[in-house]
Formats: structure tokens, sequence, C-alpha cells
């Protein structure tokens, strides 16, 4: 896991500066605010606004196996779940993905975590090489993935603390540059 969780942190860095690898019709951030309220992952009961409670234990599992906790939180940690909920609030087209998807994924739950990485592994492995048809568990989970990295890299934990990012901080030189 460590590997993956390396390799995320490459992707929200460069994200960071402005170049994710993401088209920009993928990375909701950049369209809609980042409410304070998925920042960290508040005590209490959360009402999502557009998922049914079992489809947002879904998308929770599924963002938890994409980024897990490590010596920071993971996607759940970070409030992502929350997050998705709320840009899928504001969209009908991710809506209309997102309910007739993730019913793709079955009993998904049921199953022990080796056997769940094990169904998503092909599907990350196609939404990487983009052969992702319309409607397919491979299209849905690339949304989530997208989703995912999107939200926990635009998220206090993914940027601040797994990053480092401290801002626009003032450099009194920049020692990698000799131009």
């Amino acid at each position: 896991m460590e590997t993956r969780r390396e390799n995320l942190k490459i992707i929200g860095a460069i994200g960071v500066a402005c170049a994710f690898p993401f088209s920009a019709d993928e990375l909701f951030a950049q369209e809609h605010e980042h409410p304070a309220a998925v920042e960290a992952t508040p005590p209490g009961p959360f009402t999502p606004k557009f998922f049914t409670p079992d489809e947002l234990k879904l998308v929770s599992r599924i963002a938890d196996l994409i980024i897990p906790p490590t010596d920071t939180p993971g996607a759940v940690g970070a409030g992502v779940p929350r997050y998705i909920d709320y840009v899928a609030s504001g969209d009908r087209a991710l809506q209309n993905q997102l309910r007739t998807g993730l019913h793709l994924f079955g009993d998904f739950l049921a199953l022990d975590e080796a056997r769940q990485i094990a169904v998503l592994k092909p599907l990350s492995d196609a939404a990487d090489s983009g052969h992702t048809p319309d409607n397919s568990a491979a299209a849905v989970f690339k949304t989530l993935k997208n989703l995912t990295c999107d939200g926990y890299y635009t998220s206090q934990v993914g940027l601040v603390r797994e990053l480092g990012y401290s801002g626009n901080a003032a450099r009194a030189s920049f020692p990698a540059c000799t131009g």
C-alpha cells in the first residue's frame, strides 16, 4: 500500500503545481468550492445531500481502499466521502453516473478486504489505461478514483499534512534555480 500512497503523493504534488494529469472536466474542485465541512471529518452524524446511506458506505469503502490511512488519515479521515457527496449533489450528470453505476459493485461491502482489492484492481487498470466504456464499473471507478484524489489532495489533510504545503510563503532565495 505504501507504493500507492507514494504514487498518489507525487500526483498530488503535481496537482499543486497546476499540472495535474487529469483533464479539466475531471478536476471537480476546480469548478466547485471545497466546503470547509469536508476539511476534516467532524464528529457526529452526517446526512448526505445526494447518496443514500448504503451508497455512502460503498463510496466510503472504495475511497478508503484508494487512499488508505497510514501515518496520516486516509480518504475517509480526510472527509473525501462528504466531498464526493457535495460535488455529486450539484452535478446532474455525475448523479446519473453514480446512481446507475454504483449498483454494478453488487455485494462489494460483504467481501473481505483482499477480495475487494481483487475486484478494484482490474477496474483501476482499465481506468488508468483509458479503456472505460460508459456505464461500466470501470468508468464509475475512474470517476470515484478521480474524485477521491481530487478531494484528498485539496483537503487540509492531503494538501498540508500529507504533502507539507505551507501556502504562498515568501522565500529569501531559490537555491535550485541557477538562471
